[in-house]
């Protein structure tokens, strides 16, 4: 089995690439689809990095510096210590340690995060790169749901995102929480929903940016393309 701790992690960490000026010249955070945010770091949620080899069976390693508990959040669901784990481990995983997520959420996890050459379970190095990004998640999550109810409301959502470069309209800020209404029809996002809708924001906004080079805030698909864009994000 290779070794995959050379492998890029994916980046759907809720940092935004700045925009050029020309971009946001002139233009409220309500136009186009992003906005450059001001510079902010993000504290890591876990003690000092690990220089780490370990990993399961077969030579999947932990990339070095993972801490730890992420190693140990692993192992505790490999039950079979192929160094892989598949969408009910992760779950196990991500519950144990963030909140109780849903399976769609997790699906989505696993979709963004899947290891290239075995796209249904997910190794260390993928594990590690979701793990410090649901950390820089938790973070935004905590800063923005300011009435501490556990839950991000529209009002709340829309600020997170436009913090995080991505000025996205009312109205659909509306179609991304009514996802989630509750039996009193309040509709608020606790923090896999949140995290659900902000990975689903940023990565289909890099997906159009592909698109649009120039930052006009327009861009022409082929129906097929738009299909292939959207789906992966809507059905996991």
């Amino acid at each position: 089995m290779a070794n995959y701790s050379g492998y890029p992690a994916p980046n759907y960490a809720p940092s935004a690439p700045p925009m050029p000026d020309s971009y946001s010249a002139g233009r409220p955070p309500t136009e186009g689809y992003a906005h450059p945010p001001p510079p902010r770091s993000y504290s890591h949620p876990y003690p000092s990095p690990w220089a780490s080899g370990a990993g399961g069976a077969g030579g999947s390693y932990f990339p070095p510096g993972t801490p730890p508990e992420v190693i140990r959040s692993f192992q505790a669901v490999d039950r079979d210590q192929s160094g892989f784990i598949e969408e009910s481990e992760l779950q196990a995983a991500l519950s144990s340690a963030y909140h109780k997520f849903s399976i769609r959420t997790v699906r989505l996890l696993m979709f963004l995060f899947k290891n290239p050459s075995n796209p249904s379970k997910m190794g260390p190095v993928e594990f590690a790169a979701l793990w410090g990004c649901l950390g820089q998640w938790q973070a935004i999550f905590y800063r923005f749901d300011r009435d501490r109810s556990g839950k991000i409301d529209s009002v709340e959502l829309k600020d997170a995102l436009i913090s995080l470069g991505y000025a996205v309209p009312p109205s659909v800020i509306q179609v991304l929480i009514s996802n989630y209404t509750d039996v009193y029809g309040r509709g608020a996002l606790n923090f896999d929903n949140f995290v659900e809708c902000g990975m689903i924001v940023k990565g289909l906004t890099e997906k159009f940016k592909e698109r649009d080079t120039r930052y006009t805030g327009s861009a022409t698909f082929s129906y097929d393309d738009f299909l292939l864009m959207i789906i992966p994000f809507i059905v996991p």
